[in-house]
């Protein structure tokens, strides 16, 4: 089905998720460490690679700031390490999940396909040019071209940071449980949790600069996008 490369400086932990993976009926390739793992991605086309943090030669971090200089090929974080701090630096490098060790493989596996399955979504294309100018121009999303400028300079965000901005952004003013930007943000066979939600909200802000204040966090409900005047 899906052709993955899983890298872990540990062959236990390779060899089970290649075992679970076959079984699965999905191709497995092993790398032992970041520097592998950058040079076969660079020569082979993968559809998803599972990346630990703590490697030798090059940790996971730095390799997935590698791979996605040349490949936004979907990356998922599979580390002992769980902090909060790790994960937002995961979302803000690109990756697209944060899988915290000991893990089950049966999970890892059906959140290879909820990745993919939002990966390979098909998106029926804007006919127009479909442009949102918020506080006189100060705030401007191009949901066509996937850009987006404040103050004229343009910001740059991470896939996922730019699905919520803009799905938040085409329903503002409206409260949006957590539920519900889950189900439709990250699919309705999404395997994570809220805590997913937060920690993308937390970088939405800090890419919005004097924009964050626009969304509006509701306690116990979700969050609102309110237009600043």
């Amino acid at each position: 089905m899906y052709n993955i490369l899983i890298v872990d400086d540990e062959s236990g932990i390779r060899s089970i998720v290649r075992k679970y993976g076959e079984f699965e009926g999905h191709k497995v390739t092993e790398a032992s460490d970041g520097m592998q793992a950058v040079e076969l991605c660079r020569n082979n086309k993968f559809d998803i690679v599972i990346m630990d943090i703590m490697m030798p030669e090059l940790d996971g971090f730095s390799a997935v700031r590698e791979i996605r200089k040349f490949s936004q090929v979907p990356i998922i974080i599979l580390s002992a390490r769980g902090e909060e701090y790790d994960k937002i630096n995961g979302f803000c490098l690109g990756i697209d999940d944060y899988v915290v060790k000991p893990f089950s493989p049966k999970e890892l596996m059906m959140r290879v396909v909820a990745v993919m399955k939002r990966a390979n979504a098909v998106k029926t294309p804007s006919r127009e040019h479909e442009v949102v100018e918020l506080d006189n121009g100060g705030l401007k999303a191009d949901l066509t071209a996937r850009i987006v400028y404040i103050d004229g300079e343009r910001i740059e965000m991470s896939p996922k940071e730019y699905e919520l901005f803009f799905y938040m952004l085409a329903n503002r003013d409206v409260a949006l449980s957590r539920e519900k930007l889950l189900t439709d943000v990250w699919g309705y066979d999404f395997y994570g949790d809220a805590r997913t939600l937060d920690t993308h909200v937390k970088l939405l802000r800090k890419s919005l600069g004097r924009y964050a204040s626009c969304i509006v966090t509701l306690r116990g409900i979700g969050y609102r996008f309110e237009e600043k005047a």
